[in-house]
């Protein structure tokens, strides 16, 4: 059954034109927490240089993917697997981008650091790793509606919660990634792009 995310349908085409400025003409980008499927059936196609591994640790989500895969096939679009950040190794040795949409703050702290940490452990001289979402910028708040964001989330669970922009590019620095830049999008949100630097790892 195909799962719907009314976020990922409105967010999609400003995702597309910031990733269409920073991502390699070729190579592997691995989706971790794909979710639906619907950003990767949608992304994938814009660029066809690049292998489009999805990836989720739920199962439901896993059928979603292979579902709207099915309904929406691209050449460069590859079968789903299970990926769970928080557990090594992951079941891909060696990428030129990792792409976390709306993870971070849909996940408990140490999600954060799981990723940071395995995408320093993939990320090949030079690859980037892509996060968007809400974050709080000098631990305040950008927006109201984050604000009601945060509580709802925690509410869901209290694990989860829209994170410090700081934290976020402390944790990945310690993991031996170095940030390289932040960009508004539409709704509040940033995209966070870091790159594993040359000969780190």
């Amino acid at each position: 059954m195909r799962l719907t995310s009314p976020s990922a349908e409105r967010n999609r085409e400003p995702l597309a034109s910031v990733l269409a400025e920073h991502l390699p003409r070729q190579g592997l980008l691995l989706e971790v927490a794909s979710g639906s499927g619907e950003h990767a059936v949608h992304l994938a196609p814009r660029f066809p240089g690049l292998a489009w591994q999805p990836t989720d640790r739920d199962e439901q989500s896993l059928a979603s993917i292979a579902d709207w895969q099915r309904a929406m096939p691209a050449d460069n679009l590859l079968p789903p697997l299970a990926l769970d950040v928080t557990e090594r190794p992951w079941p891909v040795a060696e990428a030129d981008v990792v792409l976390a949409i709306n993870l971070v703050h849909i996940s408990p702290w140490a999600a954060t650091e799981a990723l940071m940490a395995g995408a320093a452990e993939v990320l090949r001289p030079g690859g980037l790793l892509v996060t968007y979402g809400a974050y709080k910028v000098g631990g305040a708040h950008t927006a109201a509606s984050n604000e009601a964001f945060d509580v709802w989330l925690k509410e869901r669970d209290p694990a989860f919660g829209v994170r410090d922009l700081e934290a976020v590019v402390a944790a990945a620095e310690a993991a031996g990634l170095t940030f390289g830049e932040r960009i508004a999008m539409p709704a509040n949100n940033f995209v966070l792009v870091f790159r594993r630097v040359r000969g780190s790892r």
